[in-house]
């Protein structure tokens, strides 16, 4: 896929998220498919928090300072280092939706950039800001994934009706 193909898939991926997310009741968002497993809250407040935080500061890094130490993240403590349980719902799906925009816009304003500009992560070596970029679009289809099977996991649950019929999951 071309640097414009992915970009192009990302801004599509901002309506299947919200397809996906908007219109939850709280029943719906904060209820956990297992103890241990996120809610959707938590999926969400993720979403945005990889946004700004991992993906689009990380291809940035990449094409504008490559040379400097890359700044260590935690997306996983990120949820009880910053509360994602205490945040609305509601604006954080709009907060992350409005910051994919701004994403593709800036992105889109990047075409031309050297995308084999490489930084180093410190655990996974020379990474292009291309790789980083396919993996920012690999990491919305697999929280895409990761929310089909909870809404479907969710209905098997709630209505305790046998999905079978609808065929294999």
């Amino acid at each position: 896929m071309s640097i414009k193909e992915i970009i192009q898939q990302l801004e599509s991926n901002q309506q299947v998220f919200k397809s996906l997310l908007v219109s939850k009741i709280e029943t719906q968002y904060l209820w956990r498919p297992e103890p241990e497993k996120w809610n959707l809250l938590e999926i969400v407040c993720h979403l945005l928090d990889e946004e700004r935080d991992d993906f689009k500061a990380r291809v940035v890094h990449a094409l504008e300072t490559p040379k400097k130490p890359l700044v260590p993240i935690d997306p996983e403590g990120w949820v009880k280092e910053r509360d994602y349980n205490a945040r609305d719902y509601n604006q954080t799906l709009l907060d992350f939706l409005e910051e994919r925009k701004q994403s593709v816009v800036w992105l889109k304003s990047k075409l031309d950039a050297n995308w084999e500009s490489k930084l180093l992560h410190p655990e996974l070596g020379a990474m292009s800001a291309r790789l980083l970029l396919a993996n920012w679009l690999a990491h919305d289809y697999l929280h895409i994934r990761q929310v089909l099977r909870y809404d479907y996991n969710y209905l098997k649950q709630r209505t305790k009706l046998d999905l079978g019929y609808a065929g294999n999951w």
